[in-house]
């Protein structure tokens, strides 16, 4: 296996610039369901952060609790509910560019949540990131076989597991987990065992980020611009709305992951500066995200 980074000139190639006629539709649509009744601030962390990514329009499903509290801190989103979600009113075909987030501030224990996750693996035709709760709903043998199928149909999707997630992940697949304190050599090859048994593009996250595509598991991408500030709950979150947007825009899921993970490092090693390492929180990371862009 090849273990690659990516330089900056490549990084500043891959940032989305608008068109000079670009109008919010052109620019991508974000589908984002999530946010759970006790979990509101995940839902408007991610999509704070797909907005920051230049996603153009932001369609979010939240718990009927958790509506208000995200329209208020997300005035320039559309904010509904998990039932007014209908899948087959989406289009289908190249000329709408759009992508769905599924899983921040979501309980994958919790059987009518996993219904959601498991409804946006079986019918979402776009490209599908997975994150948080969601990936503890897909942690099963009927996950295994909706990955199967959207493996077929050649519809990207993405898993962003910490470490805790990915043995979830790794168990419903019969992917052998490597020790803690694996070199990274090992960590690469579980990232890359993980992309293969779910067909998927998987972003392991940790002290060093491993991106790996299951159409390239020889090869996988090191990202270690990251910082121990970003070891705060919701932080996850930003990350997951920053790599939904950059898929809505038609970047490719390797892409998307190794732009939004690096300049998510560098949102939080800018608010580090500001805020000491102790006192990051997610919000400073989303704050950042401006500057991590313009300092690229």
């Amino acid at each position: 296996m090849r273990i690659v980074e990516c330089a900056d000139a490549h990084l500043r190639e891959l940032l989305p610039h608008p068109a000079p006629d670009a109008n919010k539709y052109t620019r991508g649509t974000l589908l984002f369901v999530g946010g759970a009744a006790d979990y509101p601030g995940a839902a408007s962390l991610a999509i704070g952060a797909a907005e920051r990514m230049g996603a153009g329009y932001v369609e979010a499903h939240c718990a009927l609790e958790a509506m208000p509290l995200v329209r208020v801190t997300r005035l320039s989103a559309v904010v509904r509910s998990w039932d007014a979600l209908v899948w087959d009113e989406r289009p289908c075909d190249a000329s709408h560019l759009w992508a769905c987030a599924v899983g921040s501030g979501m309980d994958g224990t919790d059987a009518a949540q996993a219904s959601l996750v498991m409804g946006a693996m079986q019918d979402c035709c776009a490209p599908l990131i997975v994150d948080g709760g969601g990936l503890t709903a897909l942690a099963s043998a009927a996950g295994l076989r909706a990955a199967d199928v959207r493996a077929v149909a050649s519809t990207p999707l993405v898993l962003t597991p910490h470490g805790g997630e990915a043995a979830r992940l790794a168990a419903a697949a019969g992917v052998v987990v490597p020790a803690g304190d694996a070199a990274p050599e090992r960590l690469a090859s579980f990232a890359a065992d993980l992309a293969c048994a779910w067909h998927a593009t998987v972003l392991l996250k940790g002290p060093v980020s491993y991106i790996v595509s299951h159409a390239d598991p020889q090869r996988a991408f090191a990202m270690r611009q990251g910082t121990a500030a970003l070891a705060k709950a919701g932080t996850g979150d930003v990350l997951a709305g920053m790599v939904g947007a950059l898929l809505a825009q038609g970047l490719s899921a390797a892409d998307a992951c190794v732009l939004a993970s690096t300049l998510h490092a560098k949102a939080a090693r800018i608010a580090q500066e500001q805020q000491s390492d102790i006192s990051v929180i997610a919000e400073d990371v989303l704050a950042a995200i401006p500057q991590a862009i313009l300092n690229l």
